[in-house]
């Protein structure tokens, strides 16, 4: 009887470790999968300038959002050797052969136009200047906490806005645009 008893004693010390080990290891796979759903969500939209103004200014233009920052790259190619303006417009029409049927430039603060960043203000599509390369290329990378993709602050929404690449630079003065010039190419921003 004793030894039944011992070996009943033996097998309930096992079964308790065991599940012991397994309610450990459960805890475990709870932390690592509660972990991965709190990762950041990364959101990301890719699109395609097309030419307006009898250009051939072509290009791709990603958005990334991650961690409240929205980063953009943008690569073209057609452009004129020199310095081009680049902007975010109000509307994400890029139907009329000019451009100018993605509006003015977006400005949802109604602030005067400008440098990004100047303390006498500056439109939220006012990203600048960029060069191109002798043989019409450039690369624009930028970034802005003040930007998002599908929030639901409109003064930081670019979704339904339009990329615009102008043929000159902006001289970041002039109002209510910085008179950059035409427009030479264009996308909407939309996923």
């Amino acid at each position: 009887m004793k030894k039944i008893n011992l070996a009943i004693l033996v097998l309930v010390l096992i079964a308790s470790y065991s599940c012991k080990e397994v309610k450990k290891e459960i805890k475990e796979v709870s932390k690592e999968l509660e972990f991965e759903t709190n990762e950041v969500d990364i959101e990301t939209i890719n699109i395609s300038m097309e030419p307006k103004s009898n250009s051939d200014v072509k290009g791709e233009v990603t958005f990334t959002e991650e961690n409240n920052m929205v980063k953009m790259i943008a690569t073209f190619s057609g452009l004129s050797e020199g310095e081009h303006a680049i902007h975010l417009h109000e509307k994400a029409d890029c139907s009329s052969a000019d451009g100018k049927s993605s509006g003015g430039h977006w400005n949802p603060t109604k602030e005067p136009h400008g440098k990004w960043g100047a303390e006498e203000g500056y439109h939220k599509g006012d990203i600048g200047n960029f060069k191109a390369d002798a043989d019409g290329n450039a690369t624009v990378e930028f970034s802005s906490e003040q930007w998002c993709l599908s929030c639901e602050d409109e003064n930081k929404n670019i979704l339904g806005k339009a990329v615009i690449i102008h043929q000159g630079q902006d001289d970041f003065t002039s109002q209510p645009s910085g008179n950059a010039g035409a427009r030479i190419s264009c996308s909407a921003i939309i996923k």
